[in-house]
């Protein structure tokens, strides 16, 4: 009996039931991702995002207007040290990119908001307050490439039975003015004779800017020596042995050339006047600044902290039209809800751009309250800092931090810095005492070698026990790879630099 209870229970558990349970997770609808998302964008490209919004939804508007109303959120912060916390306000934006993502109507957590919103308009914008070489940028038109100037100079002097060859070399010839293919490679793709194809560069090797279409930096500055008229056997042997200027081999080139310590300097002397990469100075984009996306300045004893709105467009939502389209021929339910997605579309992205702002002035300000000494003093007072330490401060998510960190530029009195710049690791005193940024110990390697005489160049050993005096318990190879990652040579490679530059 108790052996057939024991298999009709068996059999009974093997049946299909159901079971009701109840358990908590965070969904993270697709507008929220997206919301996420901005915080990673600089606001030039938040510009750009804003301008796709409006093309697409007709009741966003950038810029003033009359028929809106604009309710301007809050995108400053004043900051007292050492007594004020950090600041911000409510409405700052904090998700765990772990968090579940669940698939629901673009219109979902974004419905309407009462009132006409805007965003990105209540900042105020405030700033704060070697040799010389050759601008191009005062000769050259920007909006001319180097193809097209190379081109108009062939169209001058070539035959154009030859243009083709001459067209095909331009296309090849990469911005820095260097041809990147072989002649004879060019040769069989045109199924033209070599000598041909080397006839024609030669002529284009007379072309403006002097030095262009040639094949490697030797034949680049010989076509600017023969341009000035200075390029004798001397010169010639030195070009031809430019591996040996570059290591500072100046006794063997001076034997090489069969010169003099003077005439040595004076050769040295001129190639310095020439222009390694001709092409730059045509075509590309021009270069521009940085755009700093936070200002910081003085504000009696503490700081003030700003988004810069003049790169962050105002975002107005047009009741007034959503209302004329809600009394037009919109009856249809196909309409309808397509006006619905349209507004709270629109009311969402007025919403989360001020989440956006809101959130990096809290990151922000924890940033400067964090690195005070630095606003104050300089860099050699930067401190260690990490994602997680301005996360657990704010109560944010340390990915949340990342995110506002990433793309984002501060200006305040001692320059433009990213704001990944403050957050470094930490190199232990040698004293025992408080640990201090390595940002701080390469400014320290920096300024060492820059006050260093030509005649005792600092090896990285020195530069430990040198840094140790100061403080810095710092190994030799952390030495070596600080100062490789500023792009400072070796000892050897620095000594040979100096007495390169003392013989020219």
């Amino acid at each position: 009996m108790g052996e057939w209870a024991g298999t009709a229970h068996q059999q009974m558990s093997l049946a299909p039931r159901l079971d009701l349970r109840q358990s908590q997770s965070l969904v993270m609808t697709p507008q929220l991702q997206q919301a996420i998302r901005l915080l990673a964008l600089s606001n030039l490209e938040i510009e750009a995002f804003i301008a796709e919004e409006v093309e697409k939804n007709p009741l966003l508007e950038a810029g003033a207007t009359e028929v809106v109303d604009r309710a301007e959120p809050v995108a400053s912060e004043e900051m007292v040290l050492p007594d004020a916390a950090s600041g911000g306000g409510d409405g700052a934006l904090d998700m765990d990119p772990a968090s579940a993502f669940a698939e629901d109507s673009p219109a979902d957590g974004a419905g309407p908001l009462d009132g006409s919103m805007s965003a990105g308009a209540s900042a105020s914008a405030g700033g704060v307050g070697g040799e010389d070489g050759l601008d191009f940028d005062s000769f050259a038109n920007p909006d001319v490439s180097l193809a097209d100037h190379l081109l108009q100079q062939a169209g001058e002097s070539i035959a154009a039975a030859d243009m083709f060859v001459a067209a095909h070399l331009i296309d090849q010839i990469d911005e820095a003015g260097y041809l990147t293919v072989p002649l004879l490679d060019v040769a069989n793709r045109l199924n033209v004779p070599l000598v041909r194809v080397e006839s024609v560069l030669r002529v284009i090797q007379t072309f403006d800017p002097t030095g262009v279409g040639a094949r490697d930096l030797a034949e680049c500055l010989t076509l600017q020596a023969k341009e000035a008229d200075r390029y004798d056997p001397c010169m010639a042997a030195l070009l031809a042995n430019l591996d040996l200027l570059a290591r500072g081999e100046l006794t063997r080139l001076k034997r090489i050339c069969a010169v003099d310590d003077e005439d040595m300097a004076d050769m040295i002397r001129e190639l310095r006047g020439y222009d390694p990469k001709p092409g730059c100075r045509y075509g590309g984009e021009p270069a521009t600044g940085i755009v700093p996306d936070i200002f910081v300045a003085a504000r009696g004893s503490g700081w003030g902290i700003e988004i810069n709105s003049a790169t962050l467009p105002r975002v107005l939502v047009n009741r007034r039209y959503y209302t004329e389209l809600a009394k037009g021929g919109g009856k249809d339910r196909q309409s309808k809800a397509w006006l619905a997605d349209c507004l709270a579309s629109a009311n969402w992205l007025v919403k989360a751009l001020d989440q956006r702002q809101r959130t990096i002035i809290k990151v922000a300000t924890e940033i400067v309250k964090q690195q005070d000494g630095f606003f104050r003093h300089g860099v050699s007072h930067l401190r260690p800092l990490t994602l997680a330490r301005v996360a657990e401060a704010i109560e944010m998510h340390e990915s949340t931090v990342s995110r506002v960190t990433s793309n984002k530029y501060l200006s305040c009195a001692r320059g433009v810095f990213e704001l990944k710049y403050f957050f470094t690791s930490a190199i232990q005193a040698a004293d025992g005492g408080e640990a201090v940024s390595a940002e701080a110990v390469k400014s320290a390697i920096r300024a060492l070698i820059a006050a260093e005489n030509p005649k005792a160049i600092l090896s990285d050993d020195t530069l430990v026990e040198l840094l140790n005096a100061k403080g810095f318990d710092i190994a030799r190879r952390t030495v070596a790879k600080y100062r490789e990652a500023m792009g400072i040579g070796s000892s050897v490679q620095r000594r040979r630099q100096k007495a390169l530059e003392g013989t020219a």
